[in-house]
């Protein structure tokens, strides 16, 4: 069920909107297996109308199933679009769909705004150190590294021959 506001209503003054709704209504796919929306989202918004146009603002919420791109954790973050706020317009080239029942549907630019908001590249901790430990002594395939020079990625290069 999209989240719609009744044109006729704002006449009379702005609207508040709060509740929430399930993240297939938005259709918010992620398109990112890093990334997935773990429950509804959740908004706090109030809509008025400005001469041929809505103005709405407010909050939107919601949790993200994520996994760290550096070690692979999985995490739990909640994006919080804080102050969010949209100018819609009613009429031109990309005015709102007001329908029969005079109501206009807010979803699409919800939506549109949420999946600008998503992490590129999720990270557990800023300070995330990835699969290898610092000072673990294992590479990334698992074999152990010899310490010393003798230990760097380009020590392998001086063994060639030519």
């Amino acid at each position: 069920m999209p989240l719609r506001v009744n044109i006729r209503e704002l006449l009379s003054g702005p609207i508040t909107l709060r509740g929430e709704l399930p993240a297939e209504d938005y259709q918010l796919e992620t398109f990112d297996e890093m990334i997935r929306v773990a429950g509804p989202v959740v908004h706090d918004l109030e809509v008025q109308r400005v001469e041929d146009e809505l103005l709405v603002h407010g909050t939107l919420r919601l949790v993200l199933a994520c996994e760290c791109v550096r070690c692979l954790k999985p995490f739990r973050r909640v994006l919080e679009l804080a102050d969010w706020s949209a100018v819609m317009p009613l009429v031109g080239e990309e005015a709102l769909v007001v329908g029969p029942d005079e109501t206009a549907d807010l979803t699409l630019w919800i939506r549109e705004d949420i999946l600008l908001a998503l992490p590129q590249h999720p990270v557990c901790d800023p300070q995330c150190p990835g699969l290898l430990r610092p000072g673990a002594g294992a590479s990334p395939g698992g074999a152990e590294r010899p310490a010393g020079p003798e230990g760097s990625v380009w020590s392998e290069l001086d063994k060639l021959k030519f």
